[in-house]
């Protein structure tokens, strides 16, 4: 087997990841906005979501290509903008960007830091309060 090509059953797998990374954050901006501005929050999520899975497809055949490519902080810029599902998409059904590892770290660190606001957001703000004494 190429080293390249990862078995088609962890790709499918960790496509089942992504609902459980968005559990929280949804949640979060479900009580936390209320029904109305939460699905103005979902539908920004999404189209962002579906914008850097385009880029990153673009990137991607730029990249087969041997194009110009697209700079890894635009792409980190889409997933902090709230793209992270689209660029978790990206990287498992494209395999684009999925096995550098600097570019992974700085987009794990987005998607922790969503769910570590969602999570805080539920529990009425602890670490932020803390965080704020801490630095006051």
């Amino acid at each position: 087997m190429d080293p390249q090509t990862k078995p088609a059953s962890k790709s499918f797998v960790s496509i089942f990841a992504l609902p459980l990374l968005l559990v929280l954050p949804a949640l979060a901006a479900y009580r936390g906005l209320g029904p109305t501005w939460s699905t103005y929050a979902g539908g920004w999520a999404t189209a962002i979501s579906l914008l850097t899975f385009a880029v990153y497809a673009f990137d991607k055949r730029r990249a087969v290509k041997e194009g110009e490519r697209t700079p890894e902080t635009l792409l980190h810029l889409l997933e902090l903008l709230g793209g992270w599902p689209g660029a978790f998409l990206g990287q498992r059904l494209l395999r684009h960007k999925s096995a550098k590892i600097t570019y992974q770290l700085v987009f794990w660190f987005i998607v922790l830091g969503y769910e570590m606001v969602a999570a805080d957001w539920l529990l009425g703000w602890p670490l932020a309060t803390a965080l704020k004494q801490a630095v006051l």
